[in-house]
């Protein structure tokens, strides 16, 4: 029997919950009371939640931690994480400790410039085309006046529409290339909206329009993050000879996709939690960042270090395209939280911190790839998280915490030291 439905989303979210279980769960009552769990007490607040998307039920909650410590060009941050994955803030707030008593991190942004794109198909002469254009480039800006009225207000706009070629690689594909200064806005709606404006204005009819959307690739909206010290600073039994480890780390993920994709995995465990926290896209982000790791021809590391010198330099470079006013950031009271944590940064200001905890959480990694193996403190922190599945008691999570003190973790090992515990 069928189970499709129409007009679901006109249905209340009761009416939705009822259609769900009685089609889709055989324990309903169950499931209703772990659907309604999740409902914030405060129904101002669970409303406004449930408006950011279609068909909402429920809450899907995440834990929300800080990482400490962190000194950013000389100031003091402590920044919000969103994120399920044990040991990700612990090791943040680790190497923000380390780092802040040598020299913390040397941030700067590159640029803040965000591209958008009209896709169109011409048949005709590219002279003609290009006639055209040239005749019509002053009328497009003047297409989106009323669109960039306020952006320009605040330094940001429209910075150039440029016509590109791209019929070597399709037949007939031209493209218009616009760049742009959004401020402290992400800026995709004001980005979308502008290039529509500007298809309608150039279109005519030996031009078809395909498409008008704004890029998440931003290799131009660039941050960079860097930390530096003697290597002998470095400490350890020999900080040479890490130095010179960790350094080969990250060169092998400057040459093996395989691991640099995992490389890279670990760097956005660091930034995709700040994304979240502070309300923005970290689907872009991701998009963008490992786009941006391919760009020379293969997808490599985002991180880079050398020993030169005596001294051991470790850094970052990512397109961070990011808003800290509109959107999610200006609704969601934990995103405004976050923000108001960090002392209210602009845009260009959270890609640098940003790009510091992701440059602190591959420093944690790679330093414990060198040295003991990642697992020994993965695993520690995700003891909890195994103890639970096995619905282990205070009493039993404390004295299995203890046996396991100086000791390596591993899935087998505490399943059989519960089930001896229990027995």
């Amino acid at each position: 029997m069928s189970k499709t439905i129409a007009g679901f989303s006109k249905l209340s979210k009761e009416e939705k919950i009822t259609w769900l279980t009685k089609n889709f769960f055989n324990n309903e009552n169950e499931v209703v009371d772990t659907i309604k769990k999740y409902w914030n007490n405060d129904h101002a607040l669970q409303q406004l939640h449930d408006d950011f998307i279609e068909n909402t039920i429920t809450n899907f909650y995440m834990p929300y931690g800080i990482a400490p410590n962190f000194i950013i060009n000389n100031k003091e941050y402590v920044i919000p994480m969103v994120i399920e994955e044990s040991s990700v803030v612990a090791a943040a707030s680790l190497v923000a400790k380390f780092w802040s008593t040598r020299g913390g991190f040397k941030t700067t942004v590159v640029s803040t410039t965000k591209i958008g794109q009209v896709h169109f198909m011409y048949e005709g002469d590219e002279d003609e085309l290009k006639k055209y254009f040239n005749e019509q480039k002053s009328k497009l800006k003047e297409a989106t006046s009323s669109i960039t009225k306020n952006m320009e207000k605040r330094g940001g706009g429209i910075i150039d529409i440029t016509l590109v070629n791209k019929t070597a690689q399709l037949a007939n594909y031209y493209q218009l290339h616009v760049t742009f200064e959004t401020k402290d806005s992400m800026g995709a709606n004001f980005i979308n909206s502008c290039l529509e404006a500007i298809a309608k204005e150039f279109r005519r009819n030996d031009i078809e329009i395909v498409m008008s959307i704004l890029s998440n690739y931003v290799p131009e909206c660039l941050v960079r993050s860097e930390v530096s010290c003697n290597v002998e600073d470095l400490g350890g039994d020999d900080p040479e000879k890490f130095a010179k480890k960790f350094e080969q780390a990250v060169k092998i993920a400057e040459i093996e996709p395989y691991r640099a994709v995992t490389h890279n995995k670990g760097i956005m465990n660091g930034i995709d939690a700040v994304v979240l926290a502070t309300g923005n896209d970290f689907r872009a982000i991701e998009a963008g960042a490992h786009a941006y790791a391919s760009k020379d021809g293969h997808y490599k590391s985002l991180t880079h270090c050398e020993v030169k010198n005596g001294i051991f330099k470790f850094w970052i470079e990512i397109p961070l395209a990011l808003g800290t006013v509109g959107g999610l950031t200006a609704l969601h009271p934990m995103a405004k939280l976050s923000l108001d944590m960090m002392g209210r940064p602009s845009a260009p200001l959270l890609m640098e911190i940003m790009a510091s905890a992701g440059l602190a959480q591959n420093f944690a990694a790679l330093r414990a790839l060198t040295t003991m193996g990642i697992q020994h403190g993965h695993m520690k922190m995700h003891l909890m998280n195994i103890l639970n599945q096995l619905g282990a008691t205070s009493q039993e999570k404390n004295i299995i915490s203890q046996k396991f003190k100086g000791e390596t973790v591993s899935h087998s090992a505490v399943v059989e030291a519960f089930n001896e515990l229990k027995n």
